[in-house]
């Protein structure tokens, strides 16, 4: 998948799932049931407190992109050397909390799609200037869906993705306030319980629920 591919994909599909703290069992038994729920997009995070190794999520990174059907990116990158890393491991694109000019632009050499996050115009403006394909509104949770279309209207040029307690109950109003797509968290799609009860038609129809709403369908 070109990067053209991934940024099209991200725009027709709109919903990319946010696996943090997920073993390589459980995020492979959780993207298993949420595909068939109609996911496609899959974001892998790294642990920055380095309680869980970077080699335990580029190998989760790797496993999940060896299905074919999951395009599979890196959240939470803080460095470039991590962009790298997620890079190798199968990445198509990279995600994370901040604008780090470093970041982004080692993202755009690698030909992989920047998703920097951001929360003031400053903010998003420079990291689109620096080359970020998306932009992660981000906590967005805390300003509410007001805030994004606030600073989506006279940011127009820029693709805003609204992440940060977004679910199901306000989904469709970030969409509508301007959002081009949504990240949630799996923990609301695939819960660790479900999981462990072996209960992948409750994930899958979550899946499709989120999936549903974030395409306004």
């Amino acid at each position: 998948m070109s990067k053209l591919d991934t940024i099209n994909h991200i725009l027709a599909e709109k919903l990319i799932v946010i696996m943090r703290g997920y073993s390589l069992d459980e995020g492979l038994r959780a993207v298993d049931a949420m595909a068939k729920g109609g996911v496609s997009l899959v974001e892998v995070t790294f642990d920055q407190t380095g309680k869980t190794p970077l080699s335990a999520t580029t190998e989760l990174i790797s496993a999940i992109a060896a299905r074919g059907d999951i395009c599979v990116g890196a959240g939470t990158v803080m460095t470039p050397e991590q962009v790298e890393l997620a890079a190798a491991a199968g990445a198509k694109y990279i995600i994370s909390p901040d604008s780090c000019e470093a970041v982004i632009r080692r993202t755009v050499e690698l030909g992989l799609v920047s998703i920097p996050g951001a929360m003031t115009p400053t903010e998003a403006a420079n990291a689109h200037r620096w080359g970020a394909d998306f932009v992660k509104l981000f906590p967005v949770g805390e300003m509410g869906p007001s805030y994004l279309k606030a600073v989506a209207a006279p940011l127009a040029h820029i693709r805003f993705l609204a992440v940060g307690s977004v679910r199901e109950n306000n989904m469709a109003e970030y969409m509508a306030a301007g959002a081009l797509g949504a990240g949630v968290g799996a923990g609301s799609i695939a819960p660790k319980a479900a999981l462990a009860a072996g209960d992948a038609d409750t994930i899958a129809a979550n899946a499709g629920r989120y999936l549903a709403l974030a395409k306004g369908e």
